[in-house]
């Protein structure tokens, strides 16, 4: 068993899981801290620095390692591959320090941010103490005034399964499966292992939520040996629903994949149905998360630049007509373009970034296809064709199905700079 009390820890990786663990052992430990970049320890935690030179001189009785590190492509990957039995995370200890209280652990390639945010709104507006933590950018071990009554809403990637070893939920969701991340998990196979770790990790106690139809996730569970119930979702549990719902953000496949995993688990809390359905219809999605910018009879358009595959964009595709798209930035590795030809007709792109041309070979022979340097001259492209072909009502579906560190600091970047550039933009559809 993990023991977080007078131990000697090296935290690898100074971000916000490794500031947050900071602060949460410190007082009762020892701790010293390596980042790769000087830059990102402030003065205040200066003299817990150590440099590569002396990490062997020192014995550690656990590595605390940031999601974003792969011990097999980093500065000191000799040193953690000699001390792998050691390497635990954020969350192992987030585990230890809350044993007790109720985990509901989301994970899956697409959609794990708004199910959080369902689940988190729901609980929350039906007066429990509820906490969101996790990758949706909330450090775990940040929350204060924790009572045996807290309840957690976890977002997990499958950077931060990867190296766990001691956590484990109540209640555990795969929301589906695509290849992503594939240039650190080496192949869609070892992606696939990390996100069911979820699941092998549980007790006899948990519960693992998983869609009934998804023949993939079915077929890997059958082959592992899980201890936990497994719930399997069908859409017919959320067809009285979704007769109540009156919010767009709920009219695309995914947001409605979302609401049925968000309900069997507010369901297991006992929420009353006139709660779910307040809180459905007030929903606001985050930010760049199939964000409904504008809307009118007209024109509608779309932020979702949190999109970095294909397999986050393909149904918004099929769900509108007359698409105007725009992606591109960084091709992820693995990622296919899965989008059935009797849809082709109903869209226009617009690529740009430093994979266009890859985009561009990919596309061009199934749909109208244009290519730009920056988002901003494939917006003014876009600009001028809407000028020519204006017909019935136009959808601007901004979903980059890459990722953007070509042109953008992340997708919150780009997602402001995709804002900025339409405010400036004046769309005449009369």
């Amino acid at each position: 068993m993990l023991v977080i009390n007078n131990k000697t820890f090296l935290i690898y990786g100074f971000g916000l899981s490794g500031k947050s663990s900071f602060d949460f052992l410190i007082k009762n430990n020892k701790i010293k801290i390596f980042d790769d970049s000087k830059k990102n320890i402030s003065k205040k935690y200066k003299k817990y620095s150590i440099s590569k030179s002396i990490l062997n001189n020192i014995i550690f009785d656990y590595i605390i390692i940031s999601p974003g590190i792969d011990i097999n492509n980093c500065s000191i990957k000799n040193f953690l591959n000699q001390n792998k039995n050691k390497l635990i995370t954020e969350l192992d200890i987030f585990y230890v320090a809350y044993t007790n209280n109720k985990k509901i652990a989301v994970t899956g390639t697409n959609g794990k941010s708004t199910t959080c945010k369902l689940i988190y709104e729901i609980l929350k507006n039906s007066k429990k103490d509820v906490r969101l933590v996790g990758n949706i950018g909330f450090p775990a071990l940040s929350e204060k005034k924790i009572s045996n009554k807290t309840i957690f809403v976890i977002e997990i990637s499958s950077y931060q399964i990867e190296y766990s070893n001691y956590f484990k939920a109540d209640i555990s969701i795969l929301l589906n499966l695509s290849p992503d991340h594939l240039e650190r998990h080496r192949n869609f196979k070892s992606y696939t292992n990390v996100k069911l770790k979820l699941f092998q990790n549980q007790t006899s106690k948990g519960i693992s939520i998983i869609k009934k139809n998804d023949n993939y996730i079915g077929t890997k569970l059958k082959k592992l040996k899980v201890n936990s119930k497994i719930l399997k979702l069908s859409k017919n549990e959320i067809k009285y629903l979704i007769r109540k719902i009156n919010n767009k953000t709920f009219k695309d496949e995914d947001n409605l994949d979302n609401l049925l995993f968000a309900h069997r688990v507010v369901k297991i809390f006992k929420v009353k149905t006139k709660t779910i359905v307040d809180v459905i219809n007030y929903f606001k999605p985050l930010p760049y998360r199939r964000q409904i910018i504008l809307n009118n009879e007209k024109l509608t358009i779309i932020n979702d630049s949190k999109s970095t595959s294909f397999s986050s964009t393909i149904n918004l595709l099929k769900t509108y007509k007359n698409i105007y798209w725009i992606m591109g930035g960084l091709k992820k590795k693995g990622d296919i373009f899965n989008l059935h030809k009797k849809f082709y007709k109903n869209i226009n792109v617009y690529i740009y970034g430093s994979d266009r041309k890859i985009f561009y070979n990919l596309l061009r022979n199934k749909i109208k296809t244009k290519t730009s340097v920056t988002l901003e001259q494939s917006l003014k492209n876009l600009q001028l064709d809407l000028k020519k072909n204006n017909q019935k009502k136009t959808n601007i579906i901004f979903s980059p199905a890459a990722a953007s560190f070509d042109q953008f600091k992340n997708f919150q970047n780009r997602g402001e700079k995709f804002n900025f550039l339409i405010n400036k933009i004046n769309f005449d559809l009369k």
